[in-house]
């Protein structure tokens, strides 16, 4: 708040003593936004108009020092306010308090299927990027998950564009309530990583609007979205940070985006098209963005002297020039010229709270039985009482994950590893550990490394923390855990993926469904001596688990943050009942999945160019829309899948009218029990079937949710209200929503796999 007083200050000095004895009309807190806007604009001159859209170091843009509007300054991402680098390097800026707390990835977030904890998470975020002075962050990701090899999918909220709608809507409106901008990416279709900045899109009008496109429209016409992040690929043959349909046509027009776009780092690639075609804010590395060219480049930029130049030549008026600067200026006004921010908190008691709760949310409980052909209580919660020895293996309990991924990598003030969180949590109910075999008293904790993945160190100047160098093979580390297995009452293996090349990371797709580093290898191999085996996944991503019928019980961990061991370890030993439900479909084999059966993944490289021409032919059946048509196998988990520690019954469905007209609404209600013995949560998910249409439609959609907290006994009833917009299709023959009356099924439940309660409406 001093910083700007004192630069609204500087602004009134450097008026002339005329000026002075009246508030210009820019700084008149009292006159309308858009009459400011105007005033500042006309103020201008065109070096200072220039300047404002384009970077003028790796994370800031200038202001207008003149008329004082201080820089702005962005920052990844959107999981934590990244730490500073240096001013025109990449390098570490060798700052003491840069450090953040490392919030869940969004994959987790969107597996609470809670927009409260949506809207928490962009406030906390919000507020640890007041107190570092970042004005506006890059994020969240909304793009869909089309195919598991994604690198960047961990980033995002999963496959559905209903669910990822209602929770990005919360966190783009708690972080901006904190004065702070959601930049709201890569709009759009970037689903691939490998060869992102060649890949050409073609996808049908009615798979856009249907699929790729709502979590978009969603954060800016509900959220209010001040920025937009163009994407690296192409659409129709346009890179999409200036792409004249995506931007001028579908967000400024058609959705009156107001905000200001701005370009992925290095997304520019041609001044005519970015002056026409709707970016507004160029940022980038070296001169061109991609190459190293020369440094403090920045006069270089696509939009920086080569535009002035052209203006002054006459090859372009400043209309497009003013429309942009316009938009620039009413982010300023947004949030640097925003006198009325509140203070913000860096790693605060409350931000840790927040990415433990989220943490806990969104741990997925995918299986949960008893042994293989026996009976008795389920593996899971770990049961105290009647355990002495725990192993634990895997080099995912010793591996920091906030570390690594690409632009998304933090320096978290703290990491709780999962095997320092279980510790931590025996400790806590007063067992001894760690212990050798045969000495001392109650449970005794083991570790066994089981396979080596990644022993880098660190990463974009940020160190791992625990040592990962290992010397032994893998026939002696697969030896090692089976020998403590042997002796253990409980295993918990702790595999998935990680933040390398080719894994959840930005750059890369993975370059197979398998899970990586021998991980099958040394479960089945544990599996022979100790069925008493607790599976626990580290990913943003599905993978394939050919042994999953003889592992009793499977967790979806995710990249969790500041607080994973500790959140991992409350829901294995009991002390938080999970709830989180799988924001996408986990495929048995890739060829489940429509972007690799219908070969359209990767694409193919156009002739004599390098461009990758990638056309999604599965269209609208991304995901559980595409499972829902198989006859045969289903995936390993459905969309929507989770369980619980307690059981809950789902009542019978009930509509408040047995027709909706066009412009009405259509309310069902079901009660929800919880028959267990334990409080817990279950998410009731509402989908819609089209018995009958003029176009192919999936055989369901996802058109409500709602999660509820139950006591054991305690019975609710839960409401679930759509609109014409639910039975709603995207008409590409005339380029608008449809919606056709006739028969349609409300199909409730709690997953796209178990959908009990069904009621039928007419749409009139």
């Amino acid at each position: 708040m001093k910083h700007i007083i004192s630069v609204f200050v500087a602004g009134l000095a450097s008026l002339s003593p005329l000026q002075a004895q009246i508030v210009p009309v820019y700084l008149d807190e009292s006159k309308p936004l858009e009459q400011r806007i105007d005033d500042a604009l006309r103020r201008m001159t065109l070096d200072e108009k220039i300047a404002v859209i384009h970077a003028q170091s790796k994370f800031s843009s200038p202001g207008v020092k003149r008329l004082g509007f201080p820089d702005l300054w962005t920052d990844d991402g959107p999981h934590g306010v990244r730490p500073d680098v240096l001013w025109d390097e990449w390098e570490q800026a060798g700052q003491t308090n840069d450090s953040c707390v490392a919030f869940p990835a969004l994959t987790c977030l969107a597996a609470t299927w809670n927009p409260e904890l949506a809207r928490l998470y962009g406030e906390s975020l919000g507020e640890e990027a007041l107190y570092r002075n970042k004005n506006v962050m890059l994020g969240p990701g909304v793009n869909i998950y089309r195919t598991p090899l994604g690198g960047r999918n961990f980033e995002y909220l999963g496959e559905d564009p209903y669910l990822a709608s209602r929770m990005v809507v919360p966190y783009v409106q708690g972080l901006q309530s904190k004065g702070v901008a959601a930049c709201v990416k890569h709009y759009a279709l970037n689903n691939d990583e490998e060869y992102r900045h060649q890949v050409n899109v073609k996808v049908s009008d009615r798979a856009l609007h249907e699929i790729y496109l709502p979590a978009f429209r969603a954060a800016v016409q509900e959220g209010g979205a001040w920025a937009i992040m163009g994407a690296y690929n192409l659409y129709q043959d346009q890179h999409n940070c200036h792409n004249a349909t995506m931007l001028n046509k579908i967000l400024k027009h058609d959705w009156g985006f107001d905000g200001v776009v701005i370009s992925d780092w290095g997304g520019c690639h041609n001044t005519d098209e970015a002056v026409r075609n709707g970016l507004d804010l160029e940022f980038g590395t070296w001169t061109d963005g991609l190459t190293m060219g020369k440094t403090n480049a920045y006069d270089a930029y696509y939009l920086a002297a080569a535009y002035k130049q052209a203006i002054r030549e006459g090859r372009y008026t400043t209309k497009e020039l003013d429309d942009k600067v316009r938009r620039v200026l009413r982010l300023f006004y947004r949030t640097t010229m925003n006198r009325h921010r509140p203070f913000g908190f860096l790693c605060s008691e409350s931000h840790y709270d927040a990415a433990l709760k989220i943490a806990q949310e969104g741990i997925v409980l995918l299986k949960n039985s008893p042994l293989q052909g026996k009976e008795g209580a389920p593996l899971l919660p770990i049961n105290l009482q009647k355990t002495k020895r725990i192993l634990v293996v895997g080099e995912n309990a010793i591996k920091m994950m906030t570390v690594g991924g690409g632009s998304s990598s933090l320096k978290a003030q703290r990491e709780i590893l999962p095997l320092d969180g279980i510790s931590r949590a025996l400790a806590g109910h007063d067992y001894l550990l760690p212990s050798p075999v045969g000495e001392g008293q109650g449970v005794r904790l083991y570790y066994a490394r089981g396979y080596v993945g990644d022993t880098v160190q660190s990463y974009n100047g940020v160190t791992v923390g625990r040592s990962l160098y290992e010397t032994r093979t893998q026939a002696e580390l697969t030896a090692e855990a089976v020998a403590k297995a042997r002796e253990a009452d409980v295993v918990i293996f702790f595999g998935g993926l990680n933040k390398s090349d080719f894994q959840d990371c930005e750059g890369h797709d993975r370059k197979s469904y398998d899970l990586p580093y021998a991980q099958n290898e040394v479960i089945e191999a544990i599996l022979k001596v100790n069925p008493r085996l607790v599976y626990v996944n580290i990913s943003g991503n599905g993978a394939a688990l050919p042994w999953l019928a003889k592992v009793p019980a499977v967790v979806q961990a995710w990249f969790i943050g500041s607080e994973a061991g500790e959140a991992i370890a409350s829901v294995l030993f009991g002390d938080v009942n999970p709830s989180g439900k799988l924001p996408f479909t986990w495929y048995a084999s890739l060829d489940q999945c429509g972007a690799h059966a219908t070969g359209s993944y990767p694409g193919t490289w156009r002739e004599g160019h390098r461009i990758i021409d990638e056309e999604y032919k599965e269209g609208i059946f991304v995901g559980y829309r595409w499972t829902d048509r198989l006859k045969k196998q289903q995936p390993l988990f459905a969309f929507g899948h989770g369980l619980s520690y307690t059981t809950f019954r789902i009542g019978k469905v009930t509509a408040d009218r047995q027709s909706m007209s066009m412009d009405g609404q259509i309310t069902f209600s079901v009660p929800v029990t919880n028959t267990g013995q334990r409080a817990g949560a279950e998410t009731v998910q509402l989908y819609i079937h089209d018995k009958k249409s003029s176009v192919e439609r999936p055989v369901k959609e996802l058109k409500a949710f709602r999660k509820v907290f139950l006591q054991p006994g305690e019975t609710q009833t839960v409401s679930l209200t759509i609109d014409r917009s639910a039975l709603s299709f995207y008409d590409d023959r005339v380029g608008e929503w449809t919606a056709e009356p006739g028969e349609f099924d409300a199909m409730i439940g709690t997953s796209a796999a178990n959908l009990a309660g069904r009621c039928t409406f007419t749409l009139k």
